[in-house]
């Protein structure tokens, strides 16, 4: 943009806090413990990968789209590289 000026400065009355400084809380939820994909036992039927249905090391009960560990590691090759 040529002819607009300089951009304009920050006065840290304007500059938001963090949640430790008194501020407003995060916008990213905080993980819950014991929330997620829960490993099969040994012998227990396991889910299979929603990408390439291979079987996964998640019990066949886990909700959400489980998947492979290869499928996993390709997905967040790709979530890495996206940007």
């Amino acid at each position: 943009m040529t002819g607009s000026g300089p951009a304009p400065v920050l006065d840290p009355v304007d500059t938001p806090k963090l949640a430790s400084e008194g501020g407003v809380e995060s916008y990213c939820p905080v993980p819950v413990a014991g929330v997620g994909p829960v490993k099969a036992e040994p012998g227990e039927p396991v889910a299979a990968c929603v990408l390439c249905d291979e079987p996964t090391e998640y019990a066949a009960d886990t909700p959400g789209a489980p998947m492979c560990p290869r499928c996993e590691w390709q997905q967040a090759q790709r979530g890495a590289c996206s940007g």
